[in-house]
């Protein structure tokens, strides 16, 4: 879909710059011009890796995998460069999430297990298994658990009922 609207104009963003203005649903799927939206995430926000990890939580709760995937991607653009990795996997999880809710269960396995194998080779180089108290481990495994039901099941799941645990108590 384009940024142009029904009167062919195209949606710019303050600084000139082509962006579809049109409001989303939960999962990120454009809605026709004066609908009514979920609120958008911010684009190219600098947050902590806690305020990142807690606020894609949050998302993900709240059944918004899509706008979990843009919390992650704020933060795979404007972090380290040795953390890039991990959030770009972070993100992907989230996406494959996404696509899975929307449907999409072939690209939503898809994206999930590219995510896994991202964050499985950034633990691997880094040797980091909890950066920022997240569970690496179990969250490849949710990644690969929840690819293999969208592939069995082949049909849309509901966001809120697979939602990932980014955070675990660490027992001791």
């Amino acid at each position: 879909m384009s940024g142009a609207r029904q009167d062919g104009r195209r949606d710019r963003d303050a600084e000139g710059r082509a962006r579809n203005a049109r409001p989303r649903d939960g999962l990120g799927r454009p809605l026709e011009y004066g609908a009514e939206g979920v609120a958008r995430q911010p684009e190219g926000v600098v947050r902590t890796p806690h305020d990142t990890v807690a606020e894609a939580q949050a998302l993900l709760d709240a059944g918004r995998p899509f706008h979990a995937h843009e919390v992650f991607e704020d933060a795979w653009k404007s972090g380290p460069e040795e953390e890039r990795e991990l959030w770009r996997g972070l993100a992907q999880l989230a996406v494959g999430l996404t696509h899975g809710a929307r449907g999409n269960t072939a690209g939503g396995a898809r994206l999930l297990r590219r995510g896994a194998g991202a964050i499985e080779a950034w633990t691997a180089g880094t040797g980091r298994e909890r950066p920022y108290g997240m569970a690496l481990a179990e969250l490849v495994a949710w990644a690969q658990d929840t690819a293999h039901v969208l592939e069995r099941e082949a049909a849309a799941v509901e966001a809120k009922d697979w939602v990932p645990r980014l955070l675990r108590d660490v027992p001791g």
